[in-house]
């Protein structure tokens, strides 16, 4: 390799930096001469470079003519013309913006051409990742909105109170669903409080596998289920017996955990458990989970499992919490931890309405961090 000055470096340095070279053409001689940028930019070998005839032949059918354009321009004395080209250089497509000078003798004919290129390759990739990845963004934008309104109406369609039927049974409820982040619209919580025909009070919370469209629709069809299953007038260990065998028979089906029961006119809460965090119980300044004894497996996971109702007898004033593990979980914290905090957080607000008693609950959610969407469901004897 021939030895080269200081100068010389710089400009092959400078040509790297900028992605960009030039050629000369002598169109009397024949002589071509490139720079070590421009056979950079075509991969070319430095002992070859090309006639305008072969690098013709490199650029892309559909834009032969823009080329051709922009050496007529050079030849007919158009300075500084130039045009943005894409040439194909080993199967990738290259686009330059090239620049043209015609090298004239006295008589003022063009004797010679003169290229100047600057590869915008790198650029133009970088722009079409850019567009694609804005296009990806605004795409899930939408759909993540879409999905939101979606479920947001399907949760107040599946999400209702019953209030002034209850009321007439002597029970005051209030219900609400708290998303893990402020513009969720719904995960797989859900809660169900109605009166009966047979005048019973029906009280259900659960918590379907998942978040999302997917969560809602499991959480509506778990929900509808026990809806009907309710209408037979089975007991709450008969019915969450059933709503198992039908998520163990369903191969596509995810578990799933439940609390149900009924409050009877005698005031007594009848309750099956499956894989649920036990209801609290608020008697005057006392606050305790109910007796979980009987706590059943989560739903979808044991077929053939028979779970048992317990019984636990009522008194005027008392006030049952039912909520999801959201309520209670945080990361890196047991969850007995988070259900005693919820205890406290009862027993410190002694005779306060359902309704007081979320609000003071859901200010304590929205100070702290949590990971999942919860549920609550908050039912008082008259």
């Amino acid at each position: 390799m021939p030895a080269r000055s200081e100068a010389e470096i710089l400009t092959i340095d400078a040509q790297h930096i900028a992605s960009m070279g030039w050629g000369h053409w002598g169109l009397l001689s024949g002589h071509v001469s490139w720079s070590e940028g421009l056979h950079r930019i075509f991969r070319t070998d430095t002992r070859m470079p090309w006639s305008l005839t072969e690098l013709c032949d490199a650029v892309l059918p559909g834009e032969v003519a823009a080329l051709a354009e922009l050496i007529t321009a050079v030849l007919a004395g158009e300075e500084p013309s130039w045009s943005r080209i894409r040439f194909r250089v080993f199967g990738e497509v290259r686009t330059l913006d090239v620049l043209g000078r015609p090298v004239a003798g006295i008589d003022g004919r063009p004797w010679a051409v003169h290229l100047v290129a600057r590869d915008l390759t790198p650029q133009m990739r970088s722009r079409r990742r850019l567009a694609e990845t804005q296009r990806e963004t605004e795409r899930l934008r939408q759909q993540a909105e879409a999905e939101r309104h979606i479920a947001s109406v399907m949760r107040e369609a599946l999400l209702p109170a019953h209030s002034a039927e209850l009321a007439e049974l002597g029970l005051t409820v209030a219900a609400a669903y708290l998303p893990a982040e402020h513009d969720a619209a719904v995960g797989g919580d859900w809660y169900k409080c109605r009166r009966l025909r047979d005048g019973r009070a029906l009280l259900a919370i659960g918590d379907a596998v998942g978040h999302g469209l997917d969560a809602v629709a499991r959480m509506a069809q778990q929900r509808h289920a026990l809806a009907g299953l309710a209408q037979t007038g089975a007991s709450a260990g008969e019915m969450t017996t059933w709503l198992n065998e039908l998520l163990c028979s369903d191969a596509s089906a995810m578990t799933a955990t439940m609390i149900t029961g009924h409050v009877d006119h005698d005031r007594v809460l009848r309750w099956a458990c499956a894989g649920h965090p036990p209801p609290l119980l608020r008697r005057g300044n006392e606050v305790s989970p109910l007796p979980s004894d009987h706590l059943g497996p989560l739903l979808g996971l044991m077929p053939g499992y028979a779970y048992e109702t317990a019984e636990v007898p009522l008194r005027s004033g008392d006030l049952l919490l039912l909520y999801t593990d959201g309520v209670v979980e945080r990361r890196g914290e047991d969850i007995a931890e988070g259900i005693g905090n919820l205890s406290r957080s009862l027993s410190d607000n002694p005779g306060l309405s359902p309704g007081e008693t979320l609000d003071r609950i859901i200010a304590e959610y929205r100070r702290s961090a949590h990971d999942d969407d919860a549920c609550l469901l908050a039912v008082q004897v008259d």
